[in-house]
């Protein structure tokens, strides 16, 4: 066998691959001065052929893949073969002397295709080049020994479900590193290994594609397809390489919505608002995100009504789920919506009273007596309808006790007499509590409207005090007159109002018939006078019963200028220019009277104060205490003055060192003072020397004090007339020693009192 292929490599590269070197040809130039035929050499020259070498050959010792040879090479064995370039020497080896190239070891083309060398023949002895130098090629021949290979995989498509046989869902490329043009190593054909039947594949391009219609993705979701690709065209010894690719259907609205159950049953209580929770149902759409969505509606509800369980215990009623999507590419697998039934029982519970009415609107005529029927409200216990009720009126309701409500049967009647022109409208709230269960009341708004009757009488809207030129011109209109009627719009009635009538009449009244009248002045003039006018005005109205007034216009005529100003007017008028009523003058003199009168009682008696003061101060001649209205300064009033301050100044204690500590002040450290010189004998320097004492005192406050001076004068025959330190109730001396009669005239009824016989009356 070894043999068969090294013959074979042999032809290949000695025969069918061997270069040949061309003999030399002679050529003969002419020189320069002959003539004759000139005769052309040819250089001899390598002529190559490519060797080729198969990869992945592993012989027992190198394998000749061809020969080099020279036409110079007689045999003589003069030539030597060189040979230099890529792999020389180490992969490719020759032999100097016959110039057979040998291959060392294995090669692989898909690492390198091919060698470029250079090839040589040289004189052995000399190593002169017998030929040039050549280029020449082994290229490395291909065998299939690379399997295809998928770089990109595993691979991961998406298709919708449902979709139609033949729909492209991935392309996958697999490569083969033989040598594409040469043989079929690198012809490649595709194939299913797996996932047969859903899917197929292209045998050339390697296009995946659907192979069975509706696949459906809420039966099997996910699929892994293995796909094989193999050399050789697909023929027996080819190699092959797989990859996997996973087929994830994605979801189309193709199933409708479907309650898992078609009754639902529950329960709610009667009490529940609205908006409370009584259950909930859902349908089942296998279809994911969008495709899902679904709306629910109630078919045959019976509206909006509140929950009783003594009217109705139960109620049934259908509810739809449609899709919300809906692809129309998939109607056929419609409809897309899917119904059940409800029942919800109703519960019973405690219940509140319940009004027949939500609110109440009663009327009653104003001016009644207390006791007048208003109306009726009425409740009931739905749970036991034979419940008693006791009705009540919140009292924040109505707090000024208006009405009265009878708590058995919720009689409503006034407890008072109602005036309209006062308060129109009165809202009540009323209680309802169940005479068994006080915890369950509930509220009703009671609105009493009060009626309108005729019973205020009309009255002028404004009190009128006019003014009219003296020069103005008959039957001129001094005022519009407007009239007011306190009942509702007047009692539905107009009102009207008239003058004095008659020859005698100063001013017209005319009456407008729209509530107002004009004030003209007579055909005739006005006789003058000082006093104002007092027009009589009587109104009435023309209600149910009709009333009247009378009310009085004053109008007072004065002078004016040229261009119609007022230059005088009669005195009371001329009192109030700006418009000001009579009585309102009278009240504003009557102000200022009072005024005046508090001011000269005020003056007077300030002065009958100030008498008594000075009065105080020059006729008591004894120990003086000068009072000051001052509140004092608390406790310390009760130390201001010392007993031992009144005695007779020439009988009291010397002062001990210093001056005499002060009570009517807080104590202080004070400056040193001098000793006080003795007293003097008369009053009036005594009074100096102690004023000045005062004020060279830095100690005293800077507010009024008390000064006691205790000191009762000297000059009299008679001595001291006080008790204070007299002897005469310890068992001193009687009485002074003095002859009696030598007091004088001003003092005889003292020596009376001291036993002196009273003189003959002269």
């Amino acid at each position: 066998m070894w043999g068969l292929v090294r013959l074979l490599l042999a032809w290949l590269g000695g025969w069918g691959c061997m270069g040949r070197l061309a003999a030399p040809v002679p050529a003969w130039a002419g020189s320069r001065g002959h003539s004759g035929p000139t005769l052309l050499r040819t250089r001899r020259s390598w002529v190559w052929n490519q060797f080729f070498v198969i990869e992945e050959y592993s012989g027992p010792e190198p394998v000749l893949i061809g020969k080099l040879h020279s036409d110079v090479d007689r045999g003589e064995g003069r030539t030597k073969y060189l040979l230099t370039g890529e792999g020389a020497g180490t992969v490719f080896v020759i032999d100097e002397a016959t110039g057979n190239i040998h291959v060392t070891k294995s090669l692989d083309r898909e690492e390198k295709a091919q060698y470029v060398l250079l090839a040589q023949a040289v004189d052995r002895a000399s190593n002169r080049p017998l030929e040039p130098p050549s280029e020449f090629i082994i290229k490395v021949q291909d065998i299939n020994d690379n399997p295809p290979v998928f770089p990109l995989g595993p691979y991961h498509a998406t298709v919708p479900e449902m979709s139609n046989v033949g729909t492209s869902v991935i392309q996958v490329t697999a490569h083969d590193a033989d040598d594409p043009s040469y043989g079929n190593s690198a012809k490649l054909v595709y194939t299913v290994l797996d996932g047969l039947p859903f899917f197929s594949v292209d045998p050339q391009t390697g296009v995946v594609r659907t192979a069975i219609p509706n696949m459906d993705r809420e039966t099997q979701e996910e699929f892994l397809v293995v796909i094989q690709a193999k050399d050789m065209g697909g023929h027996m010894g080819g190699l092959s390489g797989s990859t996997t690719v996973t087929v994830t259907l994605s979801d189309v609205n193709d199933n409708p919505p479907k309650f898992p159950q078609s009754l639902y049953q529950f329960s709610v209580v009667e009490t529940a608002g609205p908006g409370t929770l009584v259950g909930r149902l859902k349908a089942q759409d296998p279809d994911l995100g969008d495709n899902a969505l679904m709306a629910y509606s109630i078919l045959d509800g019976e509206g909006s009504e509140p929950l009783d369980f003594e009217t109705r215990r139960s109620y049934t009623f259908r509810v739809e789920a449609t899709n919300t999507l809906i692809d129309p590419a998939y109607l056929r697998r419609g409809p897309f919506k899917d119904v059940a039934s409800v029942r919800v029982a109703v519960q019973d519970a405690p219940e509140p009273p319940a009004f027949t009415q939500a609110t109440y609107h009663l009327i009653v005529p104003e001016n009644k007596s207390p006791g007048t029927l208003v109306g009726q409200i009425s409740a009931s216990d739905l749970d036991s309808p034979a419940s008693p009720i006791r009705y009540s009126i919140l009292p924040y309701s109505d707090p000024e006790r208006c009405f009265s409500i009878e708590p058995e049967d919720g009689t409503i009647r006034t407890a008072v007499l109602l005036d309209r022109e006062a308060r129109v409208w009165h809202n009540l709230t009323v209680l309802a509590t169940e005479l068994d269960s006080s915890a369950q009341s509930s509220r009703v708004q009671v609105a009493i409207q009060t009626l309108d009757e005729n019973d205020n009488a009309p009255q002028l809207a404004e009190p009128y005090d006019i003014f009219v030129c003296d020069s103005a011109a008959p039957g001129q209109l001094i005022q519009v007159i407007r009239a007011l009627d306190r009942d509702e719009v007047g009692n539905s009635s107009q009102v009207s109002l008239q003058g004095p009538v008659g020859p005698d009449a100063n001013f017209t009244v005319r009456d407008n018939r729209d509530g107002s009248a004009s004030l003209l002045l007579p055909s005739r003039p006005a006789p003058p006078r000082q006093a104002p006018y007092l027009v009589p005005i009587e109104l009435w109205d023309w209600g149910q019963p009709p009333l009247s007034s009378t009310a009085t216009v004053t109008v007072s005529v004065c002078r004016c200028r040229p261009d119609g100003s007022m230059a005088s007017c009669w005195p009371e008028a001329q009192l109030s220019p700006t418009g000001l009523s009579t009585g309102a003058l009278l009240a504003i003199v009557t102000c200022m009277g009072t005024l005046l009168a508090l001011v000269v009682l005020f003056v007077a008696l300030r002065r009958q104060k100030q008498e008594a003061l000075m009065v105080l101060e020059e006729e008591d001649v004894r120990e003086n205490i000068i009072t000051y209205d001052d509140e004092g300064g608390g406790e310390e009033d009760t130390e201001a003055f010392d007993i031992a301050a009144l005695q007779n100044p020439d009988g009291a204690a010397p002062p001990a060192a210093g001056p005499p500590v002060r009570r009517d002040v807080l104590p202080r450290t004070r400056a040193p003072r001098q000793p006080r010189p003795p007293g003097p004998a008369d009053v009036a320097q005594l009074l100096a020397l102690r004023l000045r004492e005062a004020d060279e005192d830095p100690s005293v406050p800077p507010y009024d004090s008390v000064q006691v001076y205790g000191y009762e004068g000297r000059g009299s025959s008679c001595g001291s007339l006080s008790s204070l330190g007299s002897g005469s109730e310890a068992g001193g001396v009687p009485g002074p020693t003095e002859p009696l009669d030598d007091w004088g005239p001003l003092f005889r009824t003292l020596a009376e009192l001291y036993g002196a016989k009273e003189p003959p009356a002269p």
